[in-house]
């Protein structure tokens, strides 16, 4: 009896890992697919950077021959001696944009971090008309030409600050979700320190800062990207081409070559990298931006979710 229970249970086991191989079979193939998607996705958002890439280092001729192409037998760096050429005034605008960017950015994110601590801060007695004070900016806005009159009336005009201080008033959407992720913190961790003597300064800056990383990661993000791309303020509040910001100054360059391509003719017609420059241009501008995109990509995400959901 006891060799029948034991043949049993074996042809039980064998039956079970038999049916544990098939399962792993079946999603090591599915995995397998998965993995293939996502690389196939990848590649297919990678090759539009990597044409960008090289038909900036293509001569002008080959492109008006041949079209945008990811191969090609004619290099050249006529665009980018254009761009950082010895009397160039490119580098400059990157130093003025990276200025602008890098302090406009910290300030905004110290801004909005101290308003969604605030409006999140139970202590704060008017915090829900507040709320409801920054809600109403997302949907009415005051108009251009206070705008315009604020700006120049602060001495903010043709300057550094002019590229900062307009777009320094931070955004709703942020501070929402700053206030959300502060509310996900347990009001016990607020109390506790308060019961320790801690001053609200220190609350903030000391143990909710830390804390709030993948939020403040998220608006981060959000800020360089606006200043960095931001060239309205330039057209609007700056004359001095020594102030102009790198779009501003390379749509500029971008319109001169076009009108120096209308007035030539034959082949000197082509000898302007107009489109070699367009492409050089997009290298430029979205270099610094992809390369910032992986020191945030972790927090990223989950401060999108638990800012958004948490309330």
């Amino acid at each position: 009896m006891s060799q029948i229970n034991t043949t049993v249970n074996t042809s039980d086991d064998l039956g079970r890992s038999i049916l544990h191989m098939r399962s792993t079979r079946g999603e090591r193939v599915g995995s397998f697919f998965i993995h293939l998607f996502v690389l196939l996705f990848a590649l297919a958002c990678l090759i539009p950077f990597v044409m960008v890439i090289v038909v900036s280092f293509t001569e002008e001729k080959a492109i008006t021959l041949n079209g945008y192409s990811l191969f090609t037998t004619h290099w050249s760096t006529a665009a980018y001696k254009m761009m950082f050429g010895k009397n160039s005034a490119v580098p400059r605008s990157y130093g003025v944009t990276t200025l602008a960017t890098v302090a406009g950015t910290f300030i905004a994110t110290l801004i909005t971090f101290g308003a969604g601590y605030t409006l999140a801060n139970k202590q704060c007695r008017y915090r829900n008309g507040l709320s409801l004070y920054f809600y109403f900016t997302m949907v009415f806005s005051a108009g251009l030409v206070p705008w315009y009159m604020v700006s120049k009336a602060i001495g903010a005009y043709d300057n550094i600050w002019a590229l900062i201080i307009p777009s320094l008033m931070f955004s709703p959407f942020n501070m929402f979700l700053v206030r959300n992720f502060v509310n996900g913190i347990p009001e016990a961790l607020n109390e506790s320190a308060r019961i320790d003597g801690a001053g609200e300064m220190r609350i903030a800056f000391q143990i909710y800062l830390p804390l709030c990383k993948p939020v403040l990661a998220t608006i981060v993000l959000f800020y360089a990207i606006g200043y960095w791309n931001n060239y309205f303020n330039a057209v609007m509040l700056i004359t001095d081409r020594k102030m102009y910001p790198l779009q501003m100054l390379l749509f500029q360059i971008q319109s001169e070559i076009t009108a120096m391509s209308k007035l030539m003719s034959g082949a000197e017609r082509a000898n302007p990298p107009k489109e070699a420059f367009k492409m050089a241009t997009s290298v430029v501008t979205m270099g610094p931006i992809i390369l910032l995109y992986p020191f945030l990509q972790k927090y990223f995400v989950k401060g999108m979710v638990i800012g958004a959901v948490k309330g």
